[in-house]
């Protein structure tokens, strides 16, 4: 298979991705609703008891980006398994097409519907008073970073659907991509949180990669985060692109 192959077959179920989204009313509350709901109920509800000078919306907005972009990306394990188990693939391996397209599709699909949310999220911020101080180079910064974050959840999202044996199974996946945000710097300061916590919110992915973010929006130092989330991202799409790959073989021998 060329690469003009794999492309125009990527871009195939790509575009099938995409139509599922937009048919798949469950998908387009996740994805447009839940960012704005969140980012309301935070500011609105919680944030005056937290910030009453009204600075909590500065704070938490790159934390409600992540958490509705990892459960954005959690819905590429229910459409994997979706495919998996409706009999679908086997009808797309006996077509001439590459193997990888569909997955490709998938993920990138993903990647797409995150983007969408990450905008609503940050137009609607915006309007309530969000007020980033970063120039444009730190602007890209944030979005190479949360690029690496949606590719990488993604590709973990497809390996739970590659592994799941249902769609309920599946759909388990997206409340362990919530809790993690909330044991982290995305809501509240880490020194705020119990003693026997810090060490947890410390040295778990969300915090380096929520602190990047919120540093680089209003150009604050990144130097001790910005590597350590790199390296996270990084390590967990390389995870599990191979065991996608590995997953994926070992079905078609089924």
């Amino acid at each position: 298979m060329s690469i003009a192959g794999l492309a125009v077959d990527s871009g195939t179920m790509i575009t099938r991705s995409v139509r599922h989204t937009l048919r798949n009313l469950d998908a387009l509350l996740i994805s447009v609703i839940l960012p704005i709901m969140l980012l309301l109920i935070f500011t609105f509800v919680f944030g005056g008891a937290i910030s009453p000078d009204g600075e909590y919306l500065n704070y938490v907005v790159p934390g409600i980006i992540l958490i509705c972009s990892g459960y954005g990306a959690s819905m590429t394990a229910i459409s994997v398994t979706k495919d998996m188990t409706e009999g679908i693939v086997d009808r797309f391996r006996t077509m001439s097409m590459a193997a990888s397209a569909v997955l490709n599709g998938h993920v990138t699909a993903s990647v797409l519907r995150n983007f969408v949310s990450t905008g609503l999220v940050i137009g609607l911020a915006v309007v309530l008073g969000f007020r980033p101080t970063g120039g444009l180079l730190e602007w890209l910064g944030a979005l190479g970073v949360l690029t690496l974050f949606i590719l990488a959840m993604s590709w973990l999202a497809a390996v739970f659907g590659l592994l799941a044996k249902s769609v309920e199974a599946a759909s388990g996946f997206g409340f362990a991509i919530l809790f993690l945000p909330y044991v982290s710097s995305a809501f509240v300061p880490v020194a705020t949180l119990p003693e026997w916590l810090q060490p947890i919110a410390e040295h778990q992915p969300i915090t380096p990669i929520n602190e990047s973010v919120r540093g680089l929006l209003f150009d604050l130092p990144v130097g001790d985060y910005l590597l350590p989330a790199v390296l996270w991202c990084l390590g967990v799409l390389l995870v599990a692109v191979t065991a996608s790959v590995l997953l994926w073989r070992r079905s078609a021998r089924r």
